[in-house]
């Protein structure tokens, strides 16, 4: 929650300002949480490697034909991943891309640093693409979902002139309906904000009214 918020309201305005304060951290929120690594931008799936950036997409063309996904998938089966490089430096260095089960237990909130954790990566991976370079700018890989679950998918990039490595971690889940954190917490502000108008009504209509 943004602390300065709070510390900047006046007393006589902290129920208003303090709400201010919480649909701000929610909606915040929502923006950092949602897809991990992938942000929606002007509808457009954006997936953030560092200081590199790639449009990325999701089809599953067996159940949904030419349908893009940017975060969960529906089905099991067929699935491709295509990554369309954004920044000229990522046709020069390699990428790889790896999927394992959601071992962490976080959902949408794991980070890389979470999978650090992990013992032994291997034993959750399900799908790996070795280091590879890709001059033309785009980078697809194909892997078939046996099984309906949490995954996370992870993005790695080196540095065309250094030894510096770039993750990106975007938890997702397969075959299941599961309503996304970013419209939990968007209905948790607008029920918030609600509740706030319905208290200040009922201030309003509870005050005595003066006669003159």
């Amino acid at each position: 929650m943004n602390h300065f918020l709070i510390a900047s309201c006046p007393r006589i305005a902290g129920l208003r300002c303090g709400l201010a304060a919480a649909l701000s951290a929610l909606l915040l929120g929502t923006r950092a949480f949602a897809g991990g690594g992938v942000i929606l931008s002007d509808d457009a799936c954006i997936i953030t490697i560092g200081f590199y950036t790639a449009h990325f997409t999701a089809y599953q063309p067996q159940t949904s034909g030419n349908k893009e996904f940017c975060e969960d998938l529906p089905d099991t089966g067929e699935s491709i991943f295509v990554l369309d490089y954004l920044h000229a430096s990522l046709k020069e260095v390699p990428v790889d891309f790896r999927i394992i089960h959601d071992a962490t237990g976080l959902g949408e909130f794991a980070r890389f640093e979470d999978v650090q954790k992990l013992a032994q990566i291997d034993d959750h991976t399900v799908f790996y693409q070795p280091p590879v370079v890709r001059t033309g700018a785009t980078f697809r890989i194909t892997h078939t979902f046996a099984e309906k679950g949490d995954y996370i998918g992870i993005v790695t990039a080196g540095h065309p002139s250094n030894d510096n490595i770039y993750n990106a971690v975007f938890p997702f889940s397969v075959g299941a309906s599961n309503i996304p954190w970013s419209i939990i917490l968007f209905v948790l502000a607008l029920l918030l904000l609600a509740a706030y108008l319905v208290r200040m009504r009922g201030i309003g209509s509870s005050r005595p009214k003066v006669s003159i």
